[in-house]
C-alpha cells in the first residue's frame, strides 16, 4: 500500500473516532455556549443562539446529558455556559457536578436565553452571542462538531477561519477511500498504529450498550430484543448496539467513541462487530483489523452523505458493520463489496428525524440489514445493477447513496424539520 494512502487512513481513524459524551449535536451548542462564556469571562447576563434548521432538528427531543433528564437548544446552551469546559470540546459536559445540575437548571428558568434560526445557509452551524456588565463574546462553529470558525471579545476578532459548504471539511483527505482499498489497509495495517483509538472505541462503546442493557433508558429496545428473540450472535449484535443508544439517547453520561461525527453511528459500527468476534473466539488483533473495515466504509459511506441530512446516518454505519463481520468470517474485497450493495439497496429509505429515543430501533434496523447483506453473499444472492438506487460498481452505488441523500432529499429535510418545529419559536 501507498505511504501517503496508509498515513492518511491511520489519521481518518484518529480524526473520526473520538469520545463524546451525549448526543454529539446539543454537546457541540454546549460547547460553543461554554467558547463563548470563557470568551467573555463572567457569566452572560443574555445568550443569543443561532441554529441551522438540522442542529434544531437534531437537539429539540434528545437528553442533554448531567442536566437531570433536561431536553433541547436552551438546556444545553444553559449547560455550556454554567458548566461546560471549553477545552474538552466534545467532552464539554463530563465534569458537571450535581451542585451545577441544579445551577444550569436556574440559569435556564431565568429566560435569558434564547434561540433563533440562523441565517446562514450551512447545513451545519451554531452561533452564540453572550453579553454581560457593557461586555460581549460571540463564538461559531460550522460544518462539523467541533470546527471552529469565528471568537470575538467585545467586537475584536480573535479568531477567523474561513468556511465554505463546498471546501473540504476534514483534514484529512476522504477522497482516497474505496473499498479495495479499505480490505487492503485492515490487511497490512501494523496494529501499533491504530490500536488505541479502537481499544478506546470497544471499551467506551462495550460499557454503555452494557449498561443500556441492566439500566432504564428510554424505548429499552435492547433489551426488548434480547427478551423477544433470544440469545443468539445476530440478535445480539442488533440488540448491543440498540442498547448503546438506549442509554446514549436518554441521558446516559457514559462516552461514545464517535464515528463520523455521531455516537450512533460510532456504536452501529462497532458492537455487532465486537459481538461477532467474541462469539467466533477471534484473536483481538482480528478484532481490530474488523473494526478498521466497519469504521472505515462507514466513514467513506458519510462522506458522500455529509454530516446532516434527512438520510439516517445509522444506515451507513449497519453497512460497515456488516462489512466487517464479513470480514471477521474471512471476506475479503469481493464479498465485502456484495455486502455493503446488498446492504444500501435494503434500508436506503430511513429518514433522519433528529436524536431521540427511536434511534434505537432505527440502529436495530440498519445492523439487520447489513448482517442480511452479508448473509445474502454467503449464499450467492446479490442485487444488480439496475435495481433500484444500484448500480455496476459498489463504488458507483456508494455514490449514488451520497447523491441520494445530499442532493435528493434536501426536500425531504425541509419537510421533516418543519414538522417537528412547527409551533416552536
Amino acid at each position: 500500500m501507498e505511504d501517503k494512502i496508509y498515513s492518511e487512513y491511520c489519521a481518518i481513524l484518529a480524526e473520526e473516532l473520538q469520545p463524546a459524551m451525549g448526543c454529539t449535536e446539543p454537546i457541540a451548542v454546549a460547547y460553543c455556549a461554554a467558547l463563548a462564556r470563557k470568551t467573555l469571562g463572567c457569566l452572560p447576563e443574555d445568550v443569543q443562539v443561532y441554529a441551522s434548521a438540522n442542529i434544531i432538528k437534531n437537539v429539540k427531543s434528545v437528553v442533554v446529558p448531567n442536566t437531570g433528564g433536561q431536553r433541547g437548544l436552551t438546556v444545553a446552551a444553559a449547560a455550556g455556559i454554567v458548566a461546560g469546559d471549553a477545552d474538552a470540546k466534545l467532552q464539554v459536559l463530563a465534569g458537571i457536578t450535581p451542585e451545577q445540575v441544579e445551577q444550569i437548571a436556574g440559569y435556564e428558568k431565568r429566560g435569558i436565553v434564547h434561540v433563533h434560526p440562523s441565517e446562514k445557509d450551512y447545513i451545519f452551524d451554531i452561533q452564540v452571542r453572550v453579553n454581560a456588565a457593557g461586555h460581549t463574546a460571540f463564538a461559531e462553529i460550522a460544518g462539523f462538531h467541533t470546527n471552529v470558525i469565528r471568537l470575538e471579545q467585545d467586537g475584536a476578532v480573535l479568531l477567523d477561519r474561513p468556511y465554505t459548504e463546498e471546501g473540504p471539511k476534514h483534514a484529512t483527505d476522504r477522497s482516497l477511500l474505496t473499498v479495495e482499498r479499505i480490505v487492503e489497509f485492515a490487511d497490512a495495517v501494523k496494529i501499533a498504529d491504530v490500536q488505541s483509538v479502537l481499544q478506546r472505541q470497544i471499551d467506551c462503546n462495550t460499557a454503555i450498550a452494557r449498561e443500556g442493557l441492566r439500566g432504564q433508558w428510554g424505548a429499552n429496545i435492547g433489551r426488548i430484543l434480547l427478551e423477544s428473540y433470544g440469545d443468539s450472535t445476530h440478535n445480539r449484535a442488533k440488540a448491543w448496539a440498540a442498547a448503546g443508544s438506549d442509554a446514549r439517547m436518554n441521558g446516559c453520561e457514559l462516552p461514545v467513541v464517535i464515528n463520523s461525527g455521531s455516537g450512533n453511528q460510532g456504536l452501529t459500527a462497532s458492537l455487532p462487530v465486537i459481538i461477532y468476534a467474541r462469539a467466533l473466539g477471534s484473536a483481538q488483533e482480528e478484532l481490530y483489523r474488523a473494526l478498521v473495515v466497519s469504521n472505515l466504509v462507514t466513514i467513506h459511506l458519510k462522506t458522500g452523505i455529509g454530516s446532516l441530512s434527512a438520510y439516517c446516518g445509522a444506515t451507513a454505519a449497519g453497512c460497515g458493520a456488516g462489512a466487517g463481520v464479513c470480514y471477521l468470517h474471512g471476506g475479503r474485497y469481493k464479498e465485502i463489496a456484495h455486502t455493503i450493495v446488498n446492504a444500501v439497496a435494503i434500508d436506503s429509505g430511513m429518514i433522519c428525524d433528529g436524536a431521540k429515543a427511536s434511534c434505537a430501533a432505527k440502529i436495530a434496523s440498519a445492523v439487520e440489514a447489513g448482517l442480511l447483506g452479508w448473509k445474502m453473499q454467503q449464499h450467492h444472492s446479490q442485487f444488480y445493477g439496475g435495481d433500484g438506487i444500484v448500480v455496476k460498481g459498489v463504488e458507483n452505488t456508494i455514490r449514488n447513496v451520497g447523491t441520494l441523500a445530499s442532493e435528493g432529499m434536501r426536500e425531504t429535510d425541509r419537510t421533516i424539520i418543519r414538522l417537528m418545529t412547527s409551533g416552536m419559536c
